[in-house]
């Protein structure tokens, strides 16, 4: 079997795992409620008086997947190392990096899903105004490659310990960095402590997810913007192989 058939089939295992327990109905329903909860009663959609998803939507999106994503992929691989199962993975007849890659396109095809079925809330602002659909679909596109970022993040976290749990804290840590380094007042800090150091601000806010973020709520479709988590993803995934090939040795 080749690899992409290798990739196929262990995204389909992982989905139909995903499915088969609760979790992945509760995770759906958490998101859809915040998203509701947080758009129109505390994001003030109606008040705003504006078709725009910017504001009260996609604003809560990097606080949202701090704390669901982790909850997504702390299972990935410290599950198989729980169970014992890493072992058998990894001495059948695929490459460790089709496995990383079945597994995180799995998990971030669910993220997707979860993402889709926001869908209500276009609907809506489409019903009451005339929004800029494309932005709106740029803002969609960012707000899933930022999920992913995170996913892969949690991938790293998942395959270092056999808890769930442990993987789960160190990745909402980890995430926590992406989004805070490009938080305003973080960055009103930075500011004020390196008053003639600027360029060293500019180099941490550069790793916010945050700040590549906005672009894509403004419909800008930055191939900086794009690189920046596409490269997150490639380089937690990397480190994720690297870390597997440790236990695959020992």
């Amino acid at each position: 079997m080749n690899s992409w058939g290798n990739i196929k089939t262990i995204t389909k295992r992982e989905l139909q795992a995903y499915f088969a327990s609760p979790v992945a109905y509760v995770f759906i329903v958490i998101f859809l409620l915040l998203n509701g909860f947080f758009t129109f009663m505390v994001g003030g959609f109606f008040e705003r008086g504006e078709a725009s998803l910017a504001s009260s939507f996609f604003l809560w999106h990097p606080w949202f997947y701090l704390f669901l994503v982790p909850a997504v992929g702390m299972r990935l691989w410290a599950d198989e190392r729980r169970v014992g199962t890493l072992e058998l993975l990894l001495t059948m007849p695929i490459a460790p990096w089709e496995a990383i890659v079945g597994k995180f396109v799995a998990s971030w095809l669910f993220l997707g899903l979860a993402l889709v079925l926001t869908f209500p809330v276009v609907f809506t602002v489409n019903y009451l105004g005339s929004p800029d659909n494309g932005v709106i679909f740029a803002a969609y596109l960012g707000s899933w490659l930022m999920a992913g970022a995170y996913l892969a993040v949690s991938c790293i976290t998942s395959a270092i310990t056999r808890s769930q749990v442990v993987s789960f804290i160190i990745s909402v840590v980890a995430c926590l960095f992406l989004i805070l380094a490009g938080f305003p007042p973080v960055i009103n800090l930075l500011q004020n402590l390196t008053s003639h150091g600027q360029w060293l601000v500019d180099v941490i806010t550069s790793f916010s997810v945050i700040t590549h973020f906005e672009g894509f709520q403004k419909g800008v479709l930055d191939s900086r913007d794009i690189i920046f988590f596409l490269s997150v993803i490639g380089f937690s995934l990397f480190t994720t192989s690297v870390i597997l090939r440790t236990h695959r040795t020992t």
